[in-house]
């Protein structure tokens, strides 16, 4: 299904990683509307059960990548794959906050939409 959608790359720095990295993969908001996803808020779930609501609003509002690489890496699981969501952190001052940090899921699983 990711296949479908346009690659998109983000440069970004992280709260868990050194320097600026490129991160590859599609918009989560591509993957919403490709699916028809109605609800408000997506609820994050990563390999580790590691969970956290997300207001669906920040994927129309940033670009937040679904990624699937890091510096032209697959990322595995043993290193935050095998999806990344990703916020323009370098790009909105807003992104800086910790409550944005805690919406970066590595490892995701699952999105529910509700």
């Amino acid at each position: 299904m990711l296949a479908q959608l346009p690659t998109r790359t983000l440069h970004t720095h992280t709260v868990v990683t050194d320097g600026r990295h490129k991160f590859d993969g599609v918009l989560v908001r591509d993957l919403l509307d490709l699916v028809g996803a109605r609800g408000q808020t997506a609820r994050a779930i990563a390999l580790n059960r590691y969970t956290v609501d997300i207001p669906r609003h920040d994927f129309y509002r940033f670009d937040v990548l679904l990624a699937t690489h890091m510096d032209d890496q697959r990322l595995l699981p043993e290193d935050k794959g095998p999806l990344w969501i990703v916020y323009p952190r370098d790009d909105h001052r807003q992104l800086r906050d910790i409550r944005y940090d805690y919406r970066w899921v590595w490892q995701l699983e699952r999105l529910i939409i509700q």
